[in-house]
């Protein structure tokens, strides 16, 4: 059990993610399912107007990283941008656990689900049980971890750390779309937070890519 995920002073303002769920597994299939008939019938037709050399329409379809069958997601949760195919099998993997711990409670000093988490035992949960990777117990010392990423050059699946006064005391896994993924405090369930706007966006220390 540490200090440092205790997570104090943290300003209640920081809006509760809405508590309810939708399966993520029926918005994929509805998409892919309408993906097919929009593409096909746009294929035969050309912008109105535009006359007979105008390039066909394209339906664009947004994909999503791997198999999300049975994944539940908070209402307001963007899920990343990137194809399939850009993000490794372990990243895949990595987000794809984090998502299915959302709601669980803050614990401090927490490692597990059913006890709860706090912000380094939720990240050192994720890895340990999605890529088998081991990473050290508590914030400061997962700073050292892996390699250091400009925050411009985040991708889903990086870790993002927060500080004072020059210490880091949160991590979080960054999950695309400016969004991470974290134990926010006492009283507060793992929810997503805004990286780029907010409380969070003043306190980023540094980034770092542990796995690939």
């Amino acid at each position: 059990m540490t200090t440092e995920d205790l997570g104090l002073g943290l300003p209640a303002a920081t809006s509760r993610r809405a508590r309810g769920v939708f399966p993520l597994c029926c918005a994929a299939v509805l998409c892919f399912a309408s993906a097919g008939a929009i593409a096909q019938e746009a294929a035969g037709k050309t912008v109105a107007g535009s006359g007979p050399t105008a390039a066909p329409a394209v339906a664009k379809v947004r994909p999503v990283f791997g198999d999300l069958s049975g994944l539940q997601v908070a209402d307001d949760v963007v899920v990343v941008d990137q194809a399939p195919q850009t993000l490794s099998t372990r990243i895949q993997g990595v987000l794809a656990k984090a998502m299915t711990l959302l709601g669980t409670p803050y614990r401090w000093g927490g490692v597990t689900p059913d006890g709860g988490f706090d912000c380094s035992g939720l990240v050192g949960y994720v890895f340990r049980t999605a890529i088998g990777l081991d990473l050290p117990r508590v914030s400061r010392q997962m700073v050292s971890a892996g390699q250091a990423v400009d925050r411009a050059q985040l991708i889903p699946g990086d870790l993002v750390f927060f500080g004072r006064r020059g210490k880091v005391n949160h991590v979080g896994i960054y999950m695309g779309e400016g969004r991470f993924l974290h134990a926010p405090r006492t009283g507060r369930d793992v929810t997503v937070s805004d990286l780029d706007n907010g409380y969070w966006a003043g306190k980023f220390m540094a980034a770092r890519r542990v796995a690939m």
